[in-house]
């Protein structure tokens, strides 16, 4: 298995998201999702929560938002990075330290979130399919992840 991951892809019903990764501002967090990623974890796994100019939220094996894996939570790597659009960054609880699988992608500007969450990636290419995903919390069908793969 890696030590580092520099990339992540996201295959969607209708083509690649791809993030590159940011280990220089997030080490663990960018470990924690190349070896779920790699292990199927989010392969199948639904954006549960997309909303309109803000965020499409995803990384519950549920699909309901209120769950993660069973790997351990981490603990916050916050970072100056700004939450704009293509932006991926961890969900967590009002607990600073409970990110574990869920994350985010912003649409748009979100700096309110900054060094809040802690943002591991930013979107390179793909990011028209993240702006199609149906839309609602939850959608009524959601998008969903086919396939993830880190490198």
């Amino acid at each position: 298995m890696a030590d580092t991951f520099e990339t992540l892809t996201l295959t969607l019903d209708d083509g690649d998201v791809v993030i590159t990764l940011r280990p220089d501002l997030a080490p663990e967090h960018v470990r924690r999702i190349g070896e779920l990623a790699n292990e199927g974890f989010y392969d199948g796994v639904v954006f549960h929560r997309v909303i309109p100019g803000f965020m499409a939220q995803g990384g519950d094996p549920t699909g309901t938002g209120m769950h993660g894996s069973d790997k351990p939570n981490l603990k916050q790597e916050f970072n100056a990075e700004p939450h704009v659009r293509g932006t991926c960054s961890m969900a967590r609880t009002s607990d600073p330290n409970s990110a574990n699988s869920q994350f985010f992608i912003c649409f748009d500007d979100a700096r309110f979130l900054d060094r809040q969450y802690t943002v591991w990636g930013q979107v390179s290419s793909g990011m028209e399919l993240i702006d199609a995903l149906p839309k609602g919390e939850p959608p009524r069908e959601p998008g969903k992840i086919v396939k993830a793969r880190a490198a």
